[in-house]
Formats: C-alpha cells, sequence, structure tokens
C-alpha cells in the first residue's frame, strides 16, 4: 500500500510541475509550450512514460521538451506532439538520459551588469552551472538599457536589451574581465555542432524564438574566439579549488542562474556554505523558492528572478534577461 501511495504522490509532484511551468513561465513566452505542458498534465498515458524516466530532473518540462525539439518532432500544438512523443519514445528518452537542461541565455548578462560594473575591478569571474560559457563574457557585449545608447564595445557581438524599473544604476561601461572559469557535470563546447544545436534546441518556440537563437549563435562565436576554463564536475567540490586559480589581484565573483532549482536541497546548502568562504562576492540570480528565508525574496510577479549580491536581494529580473527591477 505504501509503494502506492509513493507512486500516487510522484504522479502528482510531475502533474504540478508541468502545470506550473505551463502557468508561470511558458504561457508570457511560449503559448505552445504552455499547451504542451497543461494538456500532458492531463494525459494518463504520457504521464506514463514521464515516469518512466528517472526521478527529479530527468521529468522536467524543458528537458522533455528540448528533446523533442533536437530530434526534430513538433512542438506547435498538443496533438501532432503527443502523437510523435508517443511514437518516437524510445528516441527522446535516450536523449533525455543522455542530456541534461543547459540553457544559456546570454541575455540574462544584462541584468547581472548592473551589479557586476559596481564591484571594484579586475574582475575574476566564476559560473556555477556554466554549460558552455557563453555568460562568461559580459565584457564582450553590449547593452541597450530602456532603447537608450548601447554600452559596450564598439565589436561587441550583440546588443541586449533590457528593460529597467526603479533606480538601476545602469553602467555607462563594461567591467574589465581578466579571468574567467566555469563548473558544470557536463561542460559544452561551442566548437561542437551538436553541443550548439543542443543549446539552440532548449529555446523556446514563440516571438523572440529567432531573436534568442541569433543572439545565441553571436554569443558562441565570442566564446569560440578565446575560449574558458570549463570544469566538469560538482559544484560543491570544484568550487574552492576554482576560485583557488583565480589571480590574486582581481576580485573573485562566483555567480550562478537558474541553476540551483537543478540541485537537491543538501546539495544547495552545502553549495552556500563553500561559497559563503571563499574569498570575493556572490551572485545569485534564480527563482525566489530556491531561497525563500532572504529578505524581499519573493518578487510578486510569476516568472521573475531574484537578484542577490552576497545574499541580500538587489532586484528582480526577467527569466530571459528582458528586465530589471531594482529595489537595493
Amino acid at each position: 500500500m505504501e509503494r502506492v501511495a509513493d507512486v500516487a504522490d510522484d504522479v502528482e509532484s510531475v502533474v504540478g510541475q508541468y502545470r506550473g511551468f505551463a502557468r508561470h513561465y511558458a504561457a508570457g513566452s511560449s503559448p505552445s509550450y504552455a499547451r504542451i505542458a497543461s494538456a500532458l498534465a492531463q494525459d494518463r498515458r504520457v504521464l506514463d512514460l514521464v515516469m518512466g524516466l528517472p526521478a527529479g530532473n530527468k521529468r522536467q518540462p524543458n528537458l522533455l521538451l528540448g528533446a523533442v525539439r533536437f530530434l526534430g518532432g513538433p512542438v506547435g500544438d498538443w496533438p501532432e506532439f503527443r502523437a510523435w512523443l508517443v511514437e518516437h519514445w524510445a528516441r527522446v528518452e535516450r536523449v533525455v538520459l543522455e542530456r541534461a537542461t543547459q540553457t544559456n541565455e546570454v541575455r540574462r548578462c544584462a541584468t547581472l551588469l548592473p551589479v557586476l560594473a559596481a564591484l571594484p575591478g579586475p574582475l575574476a569571474l566564476v559560473e556555477v552551472g556554466a554549460s558552455a560559457g557563453l555568460c562568461l563574457y559580459p565584457d564582450r557585449y553590449r547593452y541597450s538599457y530602456d532603447g537608450g545608447a548601447p554600452v559596450g564595445p564598439v565589436d561587441g557581438a550583440a546588443v541586449l536589451e533590457c528593460a529597467t524599473r526603479g533606480p538601476v544604476p545602469v553602467p555607462d561601461r563594461v567591467p574589465q574581465v581578466v579571468w574567467r572559469a566555469g563548473i558544470d557535470l557536463n561542460p559544452l563546447d561551442v566548437a561542437d555542432g551538436e553541443d550548439v544545436r543542443w543549446l539552440e534546441s532548449l529555446i523556446w518556440p514563440g516571438p523572440q524564438e529567432a531573436v534568442r537563437r541569433e543572439r545565441l549563435r553571436a554569443a558562441a562565436r565570442v566564446v569560440a574566439e578565446d575560449p574558458p576554463w570549463l570544469v566538469a564536475g560538482d559544484l560543491v567540490e570544484r568550487l574552492a579549488g576554482v576560485v583557488a586559480a583565480a589571480p590574486e589581484e582581481a576580485t573573485v565573483v562566483v555567480f550562478h542562474s537558474a541553476v540551483l532549482p537543478y540541485v537537491p536541497r543538501a546539495g544547495v546548502d552545502a553549495f552556500v556554505e563553500v561559497v559563503r568562504g571563499v574569498r570575493g562576492h556572490w551572485v545569485s540570480n534564480e527563482g525566489w523558492r530556491v531561497f525563500p528565508d532572504w529578505e524581499r525574496a519573493r518578487p510578486g510577479v510569476s516568472g521573475r528572478f531574484t537578484l542577490a549580491l552576497d545574499g541580500r536581494v538587489v532586484a528582480y529580473t526577467g527569466e530571459h534577461g528582458q528586465s530589471v527591477s531594482w529595489v537595493g
């Protein structure tokens, strides 16, 4: 009887995950993903397939939807998606087991820049959950806040547009970055066409799809010209060693964005202990539920992230870097 109850609890958890994804995230950015996720949460046949995947992140909406896109499946409407998914489940399952959700939304650099530019330079950046390392180059992109004149190098690979609200300390220049490194369980390589195609598959279909894809490709070209040091391994186990390798004359900044929800709670707690023990600053850009006890952690608007410097909330940001609302 207990095993039956456990299975029921697991199914309800997955149902809640897909409904929450549809309602709080996809609805405003990707209507087709919202429709598919909502319908999937009500379809017992497809739920049984998802429940056959390992518990945890392998059942996550972004990963499943990205795998279908990676294989060329339809993601426009539920009937076509469902039929294709059931027919090609073995192929989808293989991709889900081999890959992980590793989005690299470079536009998030626009929401990180006001914090990074205010820190004493030069900077040594360490990104946790770096994927291919595209967000390790905030000094190589150009930024336009509220449609204003771009800030950043004239030859910047992309212009990252961001709307502001409140007294955002919009910088007039990008920070000087002299060293950059990333940590990821499975770092992606922008020189590998399949890895780049996987990153593109994780872009949600919708009004901004083409723009996001071109932005990703432009950022990938920047990284390919000057690859960062990407370390494969657990964020808790590798962080102290990576920070120790940073140049002494630089201000170390450990940062992460949309990463910790994929880490078990015990791992998050262990990470906090480690990151508070290394030199430099800590910049967190995550959904508020990661650190719900922080003062002003909850943004009050679905789909917003909470941006914090050294554990102090300073702003709420759009999940794709499209906006920043300052409170710090």
